[in-house]
């Protein structure tokens, strides 16, 4: 017979180890621009949050898509232009970025969902290449020059944003919310509904629910919130260019995605610090950072087929602390 009050103390206890490792990590996030470059911590938020965006389609929906640097660059060219040549107040330029890559994401959505597997792949990215050409050639975007000298502004019209340590915990907070509505997201009805679509496409279907519907609903979803990140990338930086919008970045983040762990939600943060952190470091290095995050990406592969997170969840450590990979 199982005991019920030894049952509760051990969830009791693996929810109060989870919610330390919580606190750990947020309480190292304030402190950290007092001991790290505030820009470089800033960066890693940015695409941590990017990689958490394309975690919730790829990881909870099943959908892999090799366009999200359509909706990344893509908030960023619209903040970055509304900031600068209409001179909206910083907050408002974000909004503006997030709802036009949100409009992408409907349109591309609604496309690509009409395909499964590498067809649907095929599709996201044949959509992002033409995005990609649309801003190499639209004189808004300024071509390969791109858009530079954006004023971070200041924020509600109080806090001044060109202050480092005011403009990361701006970030700080972005980040911290947009991770709170993915987590949401991902353990609401809508998000149940997501896995079950994942794993059995067919039943989901017959259970009477609007496969495509949900799809589409992820899409946008994952295309807003890479937006968020990309609209404020914009103001950190101050610029917005090619770089954002080509393929490459659709590339970079699925890579941070599968070293941290698909289907969880620390794995991208982790994916995202780590590719972040070694680009900066061998920036200045004359042995080419691609290969040695090719190198890195086989050897995740060969040795951490879920990822490096994905694998802790699934050792006997990660159990006893009440982490679970379904996947």
């Amino acid at each position: 017979m199982v005991d019920l009050t030894t049952l509760g103390s051990r969830r009791h206890q693996r929810f109060s180890a989870q919610k330390l490792l919580l606190v750990i990590g947020v309480v190292g996030l304030i402190w950290a621009p007092f001991f790290i470059y505030p820009i470089f911590v800033m960066k890693v938020l940015c695409f941590a949050l990017f990689a958490c965006a394309f975690n919730l389609l790829l990881g909870y929906a099943g959908l892999l898509s090799f366009g999200h640097a359509t909706f990344f660059g893509g908030a960023a060219y619209f903040t970055a232009y509304a900031v600068k040549e209409w001179g909206v107040p910083p907050e408002l330029g974000i909004l503006i970025g997030v709802a036009g890559a949100a409009l992408l994401g409907l349109v591309m959505g609604f496309v690509a969902i009409r395909r499964q597997g590498i067809y649907f792949a095929m599709i996201t990215l044949a959509l992002s290449y033409m995005f990609y050409f649309f801003c190499l050639q639209a004189a808004f975007t300024h071509g390969e020059d791109g858009i530079q000298s954006v004023p971070r502004g200041y924020l509600f019209g109080i806090l001044d944003l060109n202050n480092s340590f005011n403009m990361y915990y701006f970030v700080l907070a972005v980040f911290l919310i947009g991770v709170l509505i993915i987590w949401r997201f991902i353990n609401s009805p809508f998000g149940m509904i997501l896995k079950s679509i994942r794993e059995n496409e067919q039943r989901a279907i017959s259970l009477g629910y609007s496969v495509a519907h949900y799809k589409l609903g992820a899409f946008v979803m994952s295309a807003a919130l890479a937006g968020l990140a990309g609209a404020v990338k914009a103001l950190v930086f101050q610029f917005a260019t090619l770089t954002d919008v080509a393929w490459q970045m659709s590339g970079e983040v699925i890579l941070m995605t599968l070293l941290g762990g698909i289907g969880t939600l620390i794995g991208p943060l982790f994916g995202a610090g780590f590719v972040a952190t070694l680009e900066n470091y061998l920036a200045t290095s004359e042995f080419p950072v691609t290969i040695i995050t090719g190198i890195v990406f086989m050897v995740c592969v060969l040795l951490f087929r879920r990822g490096v997170i994905g694998e802790f969840y699934a050792s006997r450590l990660g159990r006893k602390l009440g982490f679970e990979y379904r996947r």
